[in-house]
């Protein structure tokens, strides 16, 4: 007979390969919605989950591509939602409508955005974004002043790229002006990653 493998009902990973030791309650004053692609659901490198569950009240859904009223009611509402996306040069050759600018004075009172944040790769990114018109018609959100990544498990493939939690740590960080209030869920980050690192030298 074989056994059924048992599975953390938080962290939806199997029991022995657990983060739940990770999770660092943060509340922030944006709200933070999570676009997740399906192909990371499952990826054992990923920081998404971690991140949804250490910021109370933030919303991840899967999916590639979106039923327009489903984006619509996940954007709705009384926050202005903004997406953490650079401004890419070839993305109107690749059909991607120009964004409309994100004003600074909107960061006065984050507690009024909704940061959207797509979990993928690099190029899944760009085909959600593409695949999706509403997140096209989001004004953008871009890092800046950016220490250099700490997630030594994935390879970047440019540099400055960040995985999902470090990126919308920093982007809130950006917004809230407060950079003091995420450093425990980043600590938490290392932990998480050297955690994957052990697994895999342990599965050789």
């Amino acid at each position: 007979m074989t056994s059924k493998r048992l599975t953390c009902a938080t962290c939806l990973r199997p029991a022995t390969t657990c983060i739940c030791q990770w999770i660092t309650p943060t509340p922030m004053r944006a709200g933070v919605l999570l676009l997740q692609h399906p192909l990371e659901v499952h990826n054992a490198k990923n920081s998404a989950r971690l991140l949804h569950l250490s910021l109370p009240g933030s919303v991840l859904v899967i999916g590639e591509t979106f039923a327009a009223s489903t984006l619509q009611t996940l954007l709705a509402g009384p926050r202005r939602a903004v997406l953490l996306y650079p401004d890419t040069p070839g993305d109107a050759s690749l059909g991607i409508a120009p964004p409309p600018p994100f004003e600074p004075a909107w960061a006065i009172d984050p507690a009024n955005l909704l940061l959207v944040v797509l979990d993928a790769t690099w190029r899944k990114s760009r085909k959600m974004l593409y695949l999706n018109p509403a997140l096209q018609a989001l004004p953008r959100l871009a890092l800046r002043d950016v220490a250099p990544s700490r997630y030594d498990i994935r390879k970047a493939h440019a540099p400055g790229q960040l995985s999902t939690l470090e990126a919308a740590v920093h982007a809130l960080a950006q917004l809230e002006d407060d950079t003091g209030r995420y450093a425990p869920l980043l600590n938490a980050f290392d932990g998480f990653v050297g955690q994957q690192q052990a697994l895999a030298t342990a599965r050789g």
